[in-house]
């Protein structure tokens, strides 16, 4: 949906500029000059009622009058900034079903609004940023995941712990070493009747929560395999991410599809604008999409 609407944004923004533009410059000087020799033919002011023929159409008025307020909606939301609703919980205990968050657009590229090719660079994502791009299996899904493996790294998720080793070329390469983690608790947050440890990661100079569910076994039989390694290690190929959710044994990432290119980046999550809540009573007359409440104590910078 969101590919559609840039689209239609690009479309309907060069239609009503083309206007903006031809009115400007050319019909409504051809609609003065007309309007003097109608005023030189009868040798004095027309009738009201007949200059409203060389009147601006009220068609091409309100096209000039939007073409100003699409076209700063577009630089914002292609270059600047764009609004994303977290659709699922693959990223808790970060993001939650019902944030409203901003995506800086900015970060890694400015990268034209239909194509997605990058313009002008501007960066590339760090360890532990929380990124938006378009899923390679289909770039007209949006996802949003955590970046855990840079291009070069070798990256292991044995035992719900996960392993990286930084990208190496010299012949004395120190091995794989576990993320430090730190146990935070259990029963907080729940997949299904089962409660999940909740841990702090530190991902580079990121330290965030994660949360893992141990009553369930790493699938690594689903796992995305990569040829020449371990099923449960992948090698970040050049230009390319590894991303993990949050909710380590509730996100469709990276171990399952492999990895993501540099051209699918869309942009950096950085704030919660705001937070809806949907916990509506069983007997609610309300339809389970509107809000019952708003959880302000969310809105803020993203960690």
């Amino acid at each position: 949906m969101a590919a559609y609407f840039s689209i239609v944004l690009v479309i309907v923004t060069l239609f009503t500029g083309v206007i903006w533009l031809l009115d400007r410059f050319l019909w409504s000087k051809r609609r003065q000059d007309a309007l003097k020799l109608a005023k030189g033919a009868v040798d004095g002011e027309l009738p009201e009622s007949a200059t409203e023929a060389f009147k601006q159409p009220g068609w091409i008025e309100n096209c000039r009058s939007v073409f100003p307020v699409l076209a700063f909606v577009l630089i914002l939301r292609s270059f600047v900034y764009e609004p994303f609703q977290i659709p699922s919980g693959s990223m808790m205990p970060t993001l939650l079903v019902g944030d409203f968050i901003l995506v800086e657009k900015f970060a890694y590229g400015l990268k034209d609004p239909i194509f997605n090719d990058t313009i002008i660079p501007t960066g590339h994502p760090k360890r532990g940023d929380i990124v938006v791009f378009k899923y390679p299996h289909n770039p007209k899904v949006d996802y949003i995941k955590r970046v855990v493996g840079l291009p070069g790294d070798r990256v292991i998720y044995r035992n719900k712990q996960l392993f990286i080793q930084p990208k190496c070329e010299s012949s004395e390469c120190p091995a794989a070493t576990p993320v430090p983690e730190k146990y935070l608790g259990s029963g907080t947050f729940h997949m299904g009747p089962y409660p999940l440890d909740s841990y702090q990661e530190q991902l580079g100079k990121v330290q965030h929560h994660i949360l893992v569910n141990p009553a369930l076994d790493d699938r690594v039989n689903y796992y995305y395999q990569q040829p020449g390694t371990e099923p449960d290690e992948f090698i970040v190929p050049d230009g390319e991410y590894f991303v993990m959710g949050d909710n380590r044994d509730n996100s469709a990432d990276s171990r399952y599809w492999g990895f993501v290119p540099t051209h699918n980046l869309v942009g950096r999550a950085v704030a919660i604008w705001i937070s809806f809540e949907f916990n509506h009573e069983p007997n609610s007359r309300l339809p389970s999409w509107i809000p019952s409440g708003v959880r302000f104590n969310r809105i803020g910078a993203i960690h």
